[in-house]
């Protein structure tokens, strides 16, 4: 991926930025031009809280190209509190640990390197179990 992509795509990626439609409210993400709920034009930004629970779950043994270190790792459709499901990889959690229904949080993280003569560090949004409070 080029970098101008790269920076396209950074409030999704970092914030967890979407959409609602103004004629359904219905919250979308990844963002689109046409809510995928009633299709109608949903151009409004909708920054989601970032917590959620796994609503299913797979432990990864092999990778595509750059992503082959730290396996094997864990990767949950997470369904927000909001409502969409979003695939994520999970984070600061081992496998034998992961639970359906565990309630997630957000955090960014580094997804991989470019280890071409670009140099790109890619990071993005991953899950984590939600972190209790003293």
């Amino acid at each position: 991926m080029e970098v101008p992509r790269h920076w396209r795509l950074k409030k999704q990626r970092y914030g967890l930025v979407g959409e609602v439609c103004p004629h359904c409210d219905g919250k979308i993400f990844p963002p689109r031009d046409v809510c995928p709920h009633c299709g109608g034009e949903a151009k409004t930004p909708f920054a989601f809280s970032g917590k959620g629970e796994v609503f299913s779950y797979t432990i990864m043994q092999d990778a595509p190209t750059g992503f082959e270190n730290g396996l094997p790792y864990t990767v949950a459709l997470v369904k927000l509190e909001e409502g969409p499901v979003v695939t994520a990889q999970l984070t600061d959690v081992g496998a034998d640990q992961v639970r359906i229904g565990m309630p997630v949080e957000m955090v960014t993280r580094r997804l991989r390197t470019d280890d071409g003569n670009k140099g790109i560090i890619v990071y993005g949004y991953k899950f984590r179990p939600v972190m209790q409070t003293a």
